[in-house]
């Protein structure tokens, strides 16, 4: 079995390209108390500027570029991240286009629950699985 049921409690990650750190940040204050609730990391710069802004408690990988996604990567295969936020830039070409992409083929392929943008990310964390086990 490639997955694990995910309990009431999520481990959530909060990623962002450059150009939509300001767009995740604002949907995390804006869903602050909910998120509060759950585990949340995320990758370098995002993660630091979430925690400074929120005061939520966010633990931290490296920066995307310096592995940071492989790192998200490789705790969704060991079953230590639930959920992942990840507001990517389609309109920038980043360096580690690569890894972009092998992060969302692992986050497919261990089937969590993935929002790529605003309104998506309000359907999940509004859905009443965020308060209750999910058994798959």
């Amino acid at each position: 079995m490639l997955f694990k049921d995910i309990g009431k409690q999520k481990y959530i990650a909060l990623i962002a390209h450059d150009n939509k750190k300001p767009e995740l940040i604002n949907w995390v204050k804006k869903n602050r108390e909910e998120l509060s609730k759950h585990i949340l990391c995320g990758t370098g710069t995002t993660s630091r500027m979430i925690a400074e802004e929120t005061s939520l408690l966010v633990s931290s990988y490296k920066s995307g570029p310096l592995g940071g996604d492989q790192q998200i990567g490789a705790a969704i295969v060991d079953g230590k991240i639930d959920f992942m936020i990840f507001f990517w830039d389609p309109l920038s070409s980043q360096p580690h286009d690569p890894d972009v992409k092998a992060l969302l083929r692992i986050a497919v392929l261990y089937d969590i629950p993935v929002a790529m943008n605003v309104s998506t990310a309000d359907f999940l964390i509004n859905s009443s699985y965020m308060d209750e086990e999910y058994v798959r």
